[in-house]
């Protein structure tokens, strides 16, 4: 699948999708809404989890991530 054909699926829930080209550390890609921050709300943002410590860090998508075209869900 390319990025324009995972987007929709991650903003409508799919708990995460990740691409094959990844080295082994990053594991998955997902979407985080409803946040507040000081009693304000947060936009969504996608977050990204890896075997790194801390786990997870906010995920901008690279040149090369949106062009690919070998993302999956993850189940």
């Amino acid at each position: 699948m390319t990025f324009e054909e995972i987007l929709p699926k991650l903003k409508a829930g799919k708990k995460a999708v990740r691409t094959k080209g990844w080295g082994a550390c990053e594991e998955y890609v997902f979407v985080v809404s409803g946040d507040t921050l000081n009693g304000e709300e947060i936009n969504p943002y996608l977050m990204i989890r890896t075997k790194e410590k801390p786990a997870l860090s906010q995920f901008m998508p690279t040149s090369c991530d949106v062009l690919a075209d070998d993302w999956e869900i993850v189940e």
